[in-house]
């Protein structure tokens, strides 16, 4: 079992309009289904995203990542693209594009910084701190006042409400 934390490349808030959180609500939602992964907690904050997952017995997890963020970022950047409703588009674009260009990994864009962080929970306390960690994050960034109420998470799950994503619970 895995804690891992992703970023957008200069850390952009892309994440302040629901269209691309539900891009990778979708995207997590697939990986269960087709790719492995196991989810037992995630959010999604303005900027980057937390998760605690493992891959099934057969799959990787760096390869499930690399997956996710493949296509989260291929989506994304069309979605700001094409979409009337983004006042920043050519910021972003230009700042994604700059940064693809000095990486050879890409060919013309790049929206995910390319580590993962990923820290493997080899304890119940250091599950529990990572859990907690994870789903108070819109609590300390002020986005809502209780866990629960921030839909791009699983605290919802753990609070025995419905949740956007099944979760296996700790």
């Amino acid at each position: 079992m895995y804690y891992i934390s992703f970023a957008t490349i200069g850390w952009i808030d892309v994440f302040t309009r629901s269209i691309y959180k539900d891009i990778v609500v979708d995207s997590l939602k697939y990986c269960q289904k087709e790719k492995g992964l196991i989810l037992y907690a995630w959010v999604i904050m303005s900027n980057h995203i937390h998760l605690i997952a493992e891959a099934k017995e057969g799959y990787l997890m760096q390869n499930i990542i690399r997956d996710i963020k493949k296509f989260t970022s291929k989506q994304i950047l069309e979605t700001i693209e094409n979409t009337k409703i983004e006042s920043r588009k050519n910021w972003m674009l230009a700042i994604f594009k700059n940064a693809g260009e000095y990486n050879s990994n890409n060919k013309y864009f790049q929206f995910w910084q390319q580590n993962n962080q990923p820290i493997e929970l080899f304890s119940n306390k250091v599950i529990e701190q990572k859990l907690d960690y994870l789903h108070n994050n819109p609590v300390e960034a002020g986005i809502v006042d209780f866990a629960e109420d921030y839909i791009y998470s699983s605290a919802r799950n753990y609070a025995g409400k419905e949740g956007l994503i099944e979760v296996e619970l700790i």
